[in-house]
Parts: structure tokens; sequence; C-alpha cells
């Protein structure tokens, strides 16, 4: 009824209905002047009111909620801005002093032979929007680093065969495959890990760079696919990233 009624004052010829348009319009885009020492604390008591309740939910809720379904209970997580949606059947370990984005997807891949593993070193930083698709196995390792949307991606989901995909059909076996990200390793934004790859310890990944083959350790790679640009000049031993 409104859409109606505003498409009749808009259109119509009448200056009543112009005058009444142009009125409307100017109550819907009226602003409230802001008063910058007010609105400024407003603003500070904001953030303080919403960081409190965000560190209690975070804390007493969500932290125990994710633990729970961990085959270990890590030190020292911090897992904010909620908790990751968790898919399918899976067998998570996780070390001690990680921080891991509530907008995070795991997700296990259905079978019949064995219960899909994602392993999580100590000192991990995975980023937002992360999604880890985990087909037998994933190693990450000590001191990692996934930057924004990173997808590792251990099965497909699907058939490559049309007619079984149209059936429904899960994917074969033989898709699937293990992926093993070593200590020190970088992963940059949007970067893609595909199935039955090994990323060497201290090797950087460049943004939106898609892995479908191993990496040798302390390199920097990039490219589509994701080929060796040149080593890194890495210390003997890395380790407190």
């Amino acid at each position: 009824m409104l859409d109606s009624l505003k498409a009749r004052l808009k259109n119509s010829d009448s200056s009543t209905a112009r005058a009444l348009f142009t009125t409307l319009k100017s109550i819907r885009s009226f602003e409230m002047p802001v008063i910058k020492p007010l609105h400024g604390l407003f603003y500070h008591l904001h953030k303080i009111i919403t960081g409190f309740i965000s560190s209690l939910t975070r804390i007493f809720y969500w932290t125990p909620l994710f633990k729970s379904q961990l085959a270990n209970t890590p030190r020292k997580l911090y897992l904010y801005s909620g908790m990751p949606l968790l898919l399918g059947p899976l067998k998570i370990t996780m070390g001690d002093h990680c921080r891991l984005s509530g907008h995070t997807t795991i997700s296990g891949r259905a079978s019949k032979t064995l219960k899909p593993q994602l392993n999580i070193g100590s000192n991990v930083g995975i980023s937002w929007q992360n999604e880890i698709f985990v087909g037998d196995r994933i190693n990450i390792g000590d001191n990692v680093r996934l930057a924004v949307k990173v997808r590792l991606v251990g099965y497909p989901g699907h058939p490559v065969d049309p007619a079984a995909r149209a059936r429904g059909e899960p994917d074969s076996d033989d898709q699937v495959g293990s992926i093993i990200i070593e200590d020190d390793v970088w992963l940059a934004a949007g970067v893609t890990v595909m199935s039955g790859v090994t990323i060497g310890a201290g090797t950087i990944v460049a943004t939106g760079s898609v892995v479908t083959k191993d990496l040798p350790s302390g390199v920097l790679a990039g490219g589509i696919p994701a080929k060796v640009i040149k080593s890194l000049d890495l210390p003997s031993e890395t380790g407190n990233g």
C-alpha cells in the first residue's frame, strides 16, 4: 500500500502531490545535528559497553562451547567474534596460544571409513572468513598465520562425473587428500590450498594465489597456480613468530 502511494505521488502531475512527495523525502532525509563532544562521548561509551559484553560472551559462552568440541583442551585460546561454524564429522586438536575468528567455517567430509582430522599447532592465527574443508587430514603447524578468506580445500564435495553430480552422489575417495602446512607458514589474504599439498616451513604465499602442488620451505610463492618467486633469507631457526 505504501509503495503504491509513493508511486502515485512520485508520478502525479498535481502540484499538491509533488509538494507532498518533496516534504516526505525531506522528512526521510532528516539528519540529527552532530554535537562532537556529546556524540564523541556516546561513541566511547558504546565501545566500552559493547566491548565488555563481547568479552563476557567470549569468555563464558563462546570459548567453552567451542572447546567442548575439541579432542583436547588448549590453553589461552583467543576466540573472537562468536564461534566457528562446525559441519560434518570432525576430530579437532589445537595447541596453546591460538587466535581464531568466529567467522570461520570448518567442515569435515562424510566418510564410511575414517573421521576427518584437523590438527592445529600452537601460536596459530586464523583470521575471519577462513574456510577449512577437511577431507582426511589437515595439519597446521606452529606459528602459522592464515590471513582473511583463506581456503584449505581437502575435498571438493561433488564428483567429477556430471551424471553422478545430478544424482546427488558424493565425491570419490580419489578426489580427497591431506593438506600439510608446516611451521611458520604465512598464507596471505585470499589464498586457496588444494588437497594433496604440503607447504614447507617458513614459506609465504602471496595474496590470491591457488596452491595446487607442494611448495618447498623458505620461499615466497604466488600466482595461479602458485609457483616459487624467490627464496627468502630466513634465520636458521624460526619459531616465535
